[in-house]
């Protein structure tokens, strides 16, 4: 059987971001990694890849620059690598079309994820995907383990944690895991950049795309703090405390 992780190339959360023209420039951003949370969902797969669940194919939806992801991807064990192109801006359902279209092409039936991307925070791919391939979706998962034919799906909830068993076909999204990311060594890297990644277009995919019904109007950096205060002595607690109260409504 075998096991998909989607990974989306997102700006590294150390990169700086400019907005140039009411968008945000691309060409500004030093440096691109794997979403946080696709991380966690990538480190998941490799446990149960080498638990002999099964083979591991890595999936991205985005331009040419994405492909980075995957090869990245493969320098910590992921077997194929598959690369739906695509250019400009498309909305979360035609992107989950794109991804399960992939998905069904690569004949997985067990899709890990990350909870939400660290870009756009919507969290709506698992989920999305798992409704198109009429699968089931355990969501915000730490740790998962085979047992038989089944996952067993470990999450937090308000009483502690909670253990799900789900088969496939299934689609689980990962929070922060409890295991130590794995970074590629020199080997790992040398090993990525010979393996192929096989492109696939939304033609090839029979995904028609149409125009987006999301329309981005602008970016917008957010409003600069303001400046904090220092208050010093016994004599500024009356002050400190007014604020407090009348400001920020803590008291």
């Amino acid at each position: 059987m075998s096991i998909a992780v989607l990974v989306k190339q997102v700006p590294d959360t150390t990169s700086k971001i400019s907005i140039a023209n009411g968008r945000v420039d691309e060409s500004s951003v030093s440096k691109w990694a794997i979403s946080p949370y696709d991380e966690y969902a990538l480190e998941a797969a490799l446990q149960l890849k080498e638990s002999g669940f099964g083979s591991l194919i890595a999936i991205t939806c985005g331009p040419a620059r994405s492909a980075k992801c995957l090869t990245d991807a493969a320098a910590v064990g992921a077997d194929e690598l598959i690369h739906v192109i695509v250019e400009g801006n498309l909305d979360s359902t035609q992107i989950q079309a794109l991804l399960s279209a992939a998905i069904s092409h690569s004949g997985a039936e067990v899709v890990l994820c990350g909870k939400q991307a660290a870009d756009t925070n919507s969290g709506s791919t698992g989920p999305g995907v798992a409704k198109i391939m009429g699968a089931a979706c355990v969501g915000v998962v730490s740790e998962v383990s085979s047992e038989g034919d089944a996952l067993l799906a470990t999450r937090s909830v308000s009483s502690g944690l909670e253990k799900v068993s789900v088969h496939p076909p299934c689609v689980i999204t990962f929070d922060k895991g409890v295991s130590e990311l794995r970074r590629p060594n020199v080997r790992g890297i040398m090993m990525a950049k010979k393996k192929e990644v096989q492109v696939l277009t939304p033609d090839e995919l029979e995904i028609p795309l149409e125009d987006s019904a999301v329309s981005i109007e602008s970016h917008s950096p957010p409003p600069e703090k303001p400046p904090g205060q220092i208050f010093e002595g016994p004599d500024s607690v009356p002050g400190v405390v007014g604020k407090l109260r009348d400001e920020a409504n803590v008291i």
